[in-house]
């Protein structure tokens, strides 16, 4: 049986302001009754942040290695600034939307994914309650991707990476389709052509022989893990105007193995 719940939307920090239309889109969605849950990344701002205040940036297969430095950049950046302009470019579209990250409301539980990454975290729970009453309500829930690790008298706040937040958040609150807008057409093949069906042991072969490789890692990683919870997902262009409602056959369509 396929999930009725929500529409989840992961809008790539690449693609914020290529394509005017995406809040517009989001909106419309809104007014017109099917209230999407919105996700972001960020990473270009985050990048340029930390340029400006001379802190390098290091990755390891697609994740920002997040150390005590680099941490309250990152929240600032993905919980505050990139966080709000989303909110506000809905709000002006003619929705209501509200901005959180996963520590607010202990939405995204982590543990500390891998020593050598630093304060980034992996999931291990999500508690959509909070997301829910404001989608309940016909707020669109706008979400950055910072969680929290617990501890004895404070949590720690951890960097995740917002695909993985997309997939998980998906996953969670049964959606009716995850939606990865991002800079690119889809998923490539060895041959370098877009490949418009991709099976969950085709994704997984990609990975294997280096023809999915760096930040489309963790992105194809969400999308097998939502896919194999039962969730549509598809990966589009969100650089053209208007891909969010009229997406369909375009981009990579992922499909459970023998479907």
């Amino acid at each position: 049986m396929s999930p009725t719940g929500p529409l989840v939307i992961k809008i790539g920090g690449s693609t914020l302001g290529s394509a005017d239309t995406t809040f517009r889109d989001v909106a419309a969605l809104a007014n017109s009754g099917e209230v999407p849950i919105v996700v972001h990344g960020g990473g270009a701002e985050a990048s340029r942040w930390l340029e400006a205040m001379q802190i390098p940036s290091r990755f390891e297969r697609g994740l920002r290695v997040t150390d005590e430095r680099v941490l309250p950049v990152v929240v600032a950046v993905f919980a505050g600034l990139v966080n709000k302009r989303i909110v506000a470019a809905i709000n002006a579209a003619g929705a209501s939307a509200v901005g959180l990250c996963g520590a607010d409301g202990r939405t995204l539980e982590c543990r500390l994914a891998d020593p050598a990454l630093g304060f980034v975290g992996e999931p291990v729970a999500v508690h959509p309650g909070a997301v829910m009453a404001l989608h309940a309500a016909g707020i669109v829930p706008v979400i950055g991707p910072i969680g929290f690790v617990p501890g004895k008298e404070t949590d720690q706040l951890v960097n995740i990476n917002a695909d993985t937040v997309a997939g998980n958040l998906a996953a969670a609150v049964g959606a009716s389709r995850l939606v990865f807008l991002t800079d690119v057409e889809g998923v490539r093949g060895a041959d370098g052509t877009v490949v418009r069906r991709l099976t969950g042991k085709d994704a997984r072969s990609l990975i294997a022989d280096g023809t999915v490789g760096g930040g489309m890692i963790p992105k194809v990683e969400a999308c097998l893990h939502a896919l194999g919870l039962g969730v549509e997902v598809q990966i589009v262009d969100g650089r053209h105007s208007g891909m969010l409602l009229a997406s369909a056959g375009a981009g990579t369509t992922f499909a459970r193995d023998g479907a």
